[in-house]
C-alpha cells in the first residue's frame, strides 16, 4: 500500500504521547481517556482508541446500567431448567428430552429512526445471529414496536420502512414471525422503538459458547466482507441523544443481507454438526473490536490478528475503520489447526467467503494478571497491544445520580376519577368501539400480513392469538410458547409496578395458551442515563422486575438495554419490555384466543378479581388523552394461581379459549375473542359494587376469560377453587353479537361492527394494500 498513510503504531505512540486524539469525538470522557492511557501506559494508538471507544460505549459496555442489571443474578430463583445464563449471547433453557431452546429480545431503536427499512433490518439479522452464535437453528422471530402518533407526518415516514425491513429481511430468512407488539404514543414521535426477539433450537450437547481456548488455534473470519456501512453504528447511534442531525447519521446505519445470512446460517450449523469449532462469536455492534476482544477475555486471554487479512468491500478502509465497522452477516471461529482444511471446505460449500486473520496466544501470569494480551499487527506493523479483558468486562461502571422525577407525585394525583364516564347505554357502548379501534389496540393485521407467519411448518399460534407458539421439531408434539409485553404508561406512572405489570401480562399471556413460563428476557428501553430522574425510572424498573421474577420463579436469561431513547430533552416514556417463554408438552392442548361456533353453549367465565383501576388505563388515554393516577395493583401470587388454572384447563381440555385481560380490560378482552373466533357472546353484568362501566374497562391485573366446555363447568370451577382463583360466570357463547346486559340496561354489538372498528385504523391511517 505505497500511496496509503502511515498508521498510527504503538511505536508512534510511545515517540509522540502527547499527540492529540478525537476521543471526545467518539463519546469518550475526559477521565475514561486517562485510564485508558494508565491502563496501557502510554496514550492509546488510533486503533486502540477505536476499540476502547466502542467497547466502553453505552450501548457495548452498560456502563450506567450495570449496577442495577446485578439483581437479576443476585435475585435469580433456582431453576432446573437454565443452561446458560446471563453473560452469553443468550439464554438457553432445558425443554426436556436433551433438548433446548435458546431466546432474546434486542434494540435496534436509533438505526430504525435514522434509516427505518435498514435499521429494523439489520435489528432482525443481529438478534438472529446472536441465537444462531449459542449453536441453535434460529425457528422463528418477533417484534415490539412502538412508534409517535399513528397519524404524524414521521409515523408515516418510519412505520412502513420499519415494518418492510422486518418482513424483507425474516421472510427471506425464511422464518415465521409469530408475534410481538405494536403500540402509538406522542412520546415515541422522534424516538420509535424496535425490539427483536428471536428463539431458536438445540441439543443439550450442541452448546456453544463466545471463548477462544486452545493456544494456537486459528482465528477465522468468515461472511460477508467489511466496508464502510455502519461504521459506529449502534454503539454510536445508541449511545448518544437523537437532535436535529440525525438524518446525517444515515451512514452508521448497518446495510443488510439476508440471502447471505441464510448461508451463513446453514454453513454455521454445518461446522457445528462436523464439530469443527471452539468457540464462536458472531459481529454485531462494535464489529470486530467486540468479536476479538469477547473471545480473547473468554479464553487463554491471549489473541494475535493481523488485521490486514480481513476481507474488505473498500480498500480504503482504515484500521481503525474496519475495527469500528458494523458489517452485517459476519461471524468469527476458533478453529482448531488440524481441523482448518474441513472448515475451510464447508464454508466453500455454502460460497462463504472465510479468512484465517490470527491465532489464540498463551499469556503469562502477569499478562493474564492484567486482563490478557491481544495483539494486532497492519502490514507487520503493531497497532494495537492491550489487555483485552480491559475493553470487553473491565470498563467503566458509573452510579448515576438518581431522583424521582419532579413531576411525579402530580402525575400520581391526577386521579382519572374526575374524567367523565358515560351515562348511557349509547354511550359506553360507543366507547366500546372507540377503544376498541384505537391503533394501539386495533387488529395489526396491517403489519402482520406482511410477515410470513407460518414458513418452516412448525408455527402452532401465531398474532392475534395471546402468545406466538411453534413445535420445538419437526413430527414432535412438545412447543415452545412466547410473548412480549410492556406499558409504558403503566411505568410512566409506577416504575416498579409498571414492570411488574408487563412481566405479569406476558406470563399470563404464554399461560393463557396452556404452556408454563420458564424464563425471562428483557429489553429496557429509557431516556438519558444522564438524567437522574431517568435512573430513578430505570433504577425502580430492574428492581421491579428481579422481585417479579424470583417471586414466580422464571429466571433473566439475558436481553438489552437501550438508553438515550429521547429527542432533545424530551425522554420516552420509560417502556420496559419482557419477553417470557413457556413450554407446553404438546401442542394439541394449546388454547387459542377466538371464540369458535363450533363451542357453541359454552359457558363464559370471568376469571380473577375487578377493582376500580383506571390509571393508565387504555380507556383514559383514547377516550380522554389523560395519563394519570396510579397503575392497576400487582399480585404475583395471584397471578401464579391463575397461570396453573389456565395450563391445567389446557391440559384436562376443560377450556375451549382463553383469554388475557390488559389493554382495555374486559370490553376489548370479550371484542377480540369474539371477532377472532367469528361467534358471539351473551354477557350478564350482575349487580354488585361495581357499575358497568367499570366492569368493562377496568385494568385490574391477573384476570383472563375462558370459555368452558359444555359439561365441564363443574370440574372448571372446582379447578378454580382449588388454586384459589376467583371464577365467576359470565354469559355463554353464541350468536353473532357481543351482548352485554346489565341491571337497567346493555348494549348489543354485531361481529360485522366490532371487526370493522377493530381493523379498520391501520389501512385507513397507512393504505389499504399493506404495501409498505
Amino acid at each position: 500500500m505505497p500511496d496509503a498513510p502511515r498508521p498510527d503504531t504503538v511505536a508512534t505512540a510511545l515517540a509522540a504521547p502527547e499527540t492529540a486524539q478525537p476521543y471526545a469525538e467518539l463519546g469518550m470522557r475526559d477521565d475514561e481517556y486517562a485510564r485508558v492511557r494508565e491502563i496501557l501506559g502510554r496514550r492509546p494508538t488510533a486503533a486502540e482508541l477505536a476499540i476502547y471507544s466502542v467497547m466502553w460505549s453505552e450501548h457495548c459496555s452498560y456502563k450506567s446500567s450495570k449496577v442495577h442489571l446485578r439483581q437479576f443474578g443476585e435475585k435469580a430463583p433456582e431453576s432446573d431448567a437454565l443452561l446458560v445464563g446471563m453473560g452469553e449471547n443468550a439464554g438457553v433453557v432445558d425443554v426436556g428430552d436433551g433438548m433446548a431452546v435458546t431466546f432474546k429480545i434486542e434494540s435496534h431503536n436509533h438505526p430504525s429512526y435514522v434509516e427505518p427499512h435498514q435499521g429494523a433490518a439489520t435489528g432482525v439479522g443481529g438478534i438472529v445471529r446472536d441465537i444462531l452464535t449459542m449453536g441453535a437453528r434460529p425457528v422463528a422471530v418477533m417484534d415490539a414496536l412502538r412508534f409517535g402518533p399513528a397519524d404524524a407526518a414521521d409515523t408515516a415516514r418510519v412505520l412502513p420502512g420499519v415494518v418492510s425491513g422486518i418482513s424483507f429481511y425474516g421472510n427471506c430468512l425464511g422464518l415465521p414471525n409469530i408475534g410481538g407488539e405494536l403500540g402509538f404514543g406522542a412520546g415515541y414521535a422522534g424516538n420509535p422503538l424496535v425490539n427483536a426477539l428471536c428463539v431458536g433450537v438445540l441439543k443439550h450437547e450442541d452448546i456453544k459458547l463466545a471463548q477462544a481456548p486452545g493456544p494456537g488455534n486459528h482465528v477465522v473470519l468468515f461472511g460477508a466482507t467489511t466496508g464502510p456501512d455502519g461504521i459506529g453504528g449502534a454503539s454510536v447511534l445508541a449511545s448518544a441523544t437523537f437532535d436535529d442531525e440525525s438524518h446525517a447519521k444515515r451512514p452508521s446505519v448497518q446495510v443488510g443481507d439476508p440471502f447471505m445470512e441464510k448461508l451463513l446460517i446453514e454453513c454455521s450449523l454445518e461446522l457445528f454438526r462436523e464439530d469443527l469449532v471452539v468457540g464462536i462469536q458472531d459481529l454485531g455492534a462494535a464489529g470486530v473490536s467486540c468479536a476479538t476482544t469477547e473471545l480473547a477475555a473468554g479464553g487463554t486471554g491471549g489473541m494475535r490478528i493481523r488485521l490486514d487479512q480481513v476481507p474488505l468491500r473498500d480498500s480504503r478502509l482504515t484500521p481503525e475503520e474496519i475495527l469500528m465497522s458494523e458489517s452485517q452477516e459476519r461471524m468469527m471461529a476458533i478453529v482448531a489447526p488440524e481441523r482448518l482444511d474441513a472448515f475451510l471446505a464447508v464454508c466453500a460449500k455454502w460460497d462463504i467467503l472465510a479468512s484465517v486473520i490470527g491465532e489464540v496466544t498463551d499469556v503469562t501470569p502477569e499478562e493474564r494478571d492484567r486482563g490478557g494480551r491481544l495483539v494486532m499487527t497492519w502490514h507487520g506493523e503493531t497497532i494495537v497491544d492491550m489487555p483485552p479483558r480491559t475493553a470487553s468486562d473491565e470498563g467503566p461502571v458509573y452510579q448515576r445520580p438518581i431522583a424521582r422525577p419532579a413531576d411525579q407525585d402530580a402525575l400520581i394525583g391526577d386521579d382519572p376519577a374526575r374524567l367523565e364516564r358515560p351515562k348511557s347505554d349509547d354511550a359506553l357502548r360507543s366507547q366500546v368501539l372507540q377503544v376498541l379501534g384505537a391503533p394501539g389496540i386495533a387488529d395489526p393485521e396491517w403489519v402482520t400480513q406482511q410477515y410470513d407467519r407460518y414458513v418452516m411448518g412448525n408455527t402452532v399460534l401465531a398474532v392475534p392469538h395471546d402468545s406466538g407458539m411453534v413445535r420445538i421439531s419437526d413430527g414432535g408434539d412438545r412447543g415452545v410458547a412466547l410473548s412480549t409485553d410492556g406499558n409504558g404508561r403503566y411505568t410512566r406512572l409506577d416504575p416498579y409496578t409498571g414492570t411488574q405489570l408487563g412481566y405479569a401480562e406476558a406470563y399470563r399471556n404464554v399461560a393463557a395458551t396452556g404452556a408454563r413460563p420458564l424464563a425471562v428476557t428483557n429489553c429496557l428501553n429509557f431516556g438519558s442515563p444522564e438524567d437522574p430522574a431517568v435512573m430513578w425510572q430505570f433504577a425502580e424498573s430492574t428492581r421491579g422486575l428481579a422481585d417479579a421474577c424470583q417471586s414466580l420463579g422464571t429466571p433473566v436469561t439475558g436481553g438489552n438495554v437501550s438508553f438515550y431513547n429521547q429527542t432533545g430533552t424530551t425522554a420516552i416514556n420509560p417502556t420496559p419490555v419482557v419477553g417470557v417463554l413457556g413450554v407446553i408438552d404438546d401442542v394439541h392442548d394449546r388454547l387459542t384466543s377466538g371464540f369458535s361456533a363450533a363451542d357453541d353453549g359454552a359457558k363464559v367465565f370471568l376469571l380473577g378479581a375487578t377493582a376500580d383501576e383506571l390509571g393508565g388505563s387504555a380507556w383514559a388515554e383514547v377516550v380522554h388523552g389523560h395519563l394519570g393516577g396510579l397503575p392497576p395493583r400487582v399480585d404475583l401470587p395471584a397471578e401464579a394461581a391463575l397461570a396453573e388454572v389456565l395450563i391445567d384447563a389446557a391440559g384436562y381440555g376443560t377450556a375451549a379459549a382463553a383469554h388475557d385481560l390488559s389493554d382495555g380490560g374486559l370490553a376489548v378482552a370479550l371484542a377480540e375473542s369474539c371477532v377472532r373466533g367469528g361467534t358471539g357472546c351473551q354477557i350478564e353484568l350482575s349487580d354488585g359494587p361495581l357499575d358497568p362501566f367499570t366492569a368493562l374497562f377496568s385494568e385490574s391485573s391477573a384476570r383472563a376469560v375462558a370459555a368452558v366446555r359444555h359439561g365441564d363447568e363443574a370440574a372448571f370451577v372446582e379447578l378454580c377453587r382449588r388454586h384459589g382463583v376467583p371464577a365467576k360466570g359470565i354469559g355463554t357463547l353464541g350468536g353473532d353479537s357481543l351482548s352485554v346486559r346489565y341491571p337497567g340496561g346493555g348494549f348489543d354489538i354485531p361481529i360485522a361492527e366490532l371487526r370493522t372498528a377493530h381493523g379498520r385504523a391501520l389501512p385507513e391511517i397507512f393504505g389499504h394494500d399493506g404495501a409498505a
